[in-house]
């Protein structure tokens, strides 16, 4: 298991895991974390690393359950997902915060 999250590791971009150590990194025990920074800076074969790795099911699942995520990667997973984006944390959270007034 361990040899094939190495792999899974090793063929990603190495900017996701600018503050880690790539040998440390255990894609179980934080998938929220991994799932958040390829949508949000990964490239394509990052996406297909995860996808195969995880499964769509656990990464709309973490999606809906994180706090902050960039608005082109809740479209992006919203749309191949055919998940409404009201059931995501991330989009709840964005409403109610009240914009300032524009003067």
């Amino acid at each position: 298991m361990k040899s094939e999250q190495q792999n899974v590791i090793g063929n990603m971009s190495r900017n996701l895991f600018w503050d880690m150590d790539p040998d440390q990194i255990d894609l179980d025990s934080c998938p929220s974390q991994i799932v958040q920074r390829v949508l949000e800076y990964g490239e394509w074969n990052d996406w297909l690393a995860i996808r195969s790795y995880y499964g769509m099911p656990l990464i709309v699942k973490c999606c809906q359950s994180i706090r902050t995520l960039d608005p082109v990667a809740l479209a992006y997973i919203c749309c191949i997902s055919h998940t409404d984006k009201e059931s995501f944390r991330c989009y709840q959270s964005a409403q109610l915060k009240q914009a300032h007034w524009n003067f």
